[in-house]
């Protein structure tokens, strides 16, 4: 191992920052797109389909994932300031 650069350390910073710069936001787009279901083949938007309670139940879940590490984030910011 280098002495400049500690790549236990940066692989963890890499793996973090990958799961909290795509992940939260793709987890998000997940969520948005369990509330509000494709519409299949053409048809006209007035006869949308709607989420449903298993989709309202995964969105919400999704959502709050997405909470909980943005609070995570903060807490461990300010613990540490």
């Amino acid at each position: 191992m280098n002495s400049w650069i500690n790549l236990n350390a940066l692989w963890k910073i890499v793996v973090v920052g990958l799961l909290t710069g795509a992940g939260l936001p793709a987890l998000f787009a997940l969520g948005l797109r369990l509330l509000n279901p494709p519409i299949p083949g053409g048809e006209p938007s007035a006869d949308r389909p709607t989420a449903g309670p298993v989709g309202y139940t995964l969105a919400g879940l999704c959502f709050a994932v997405v909470l909980a590490a943005i609070g995570w984030g903060i807490s461990v910011i300010v613990s540490h300031s």
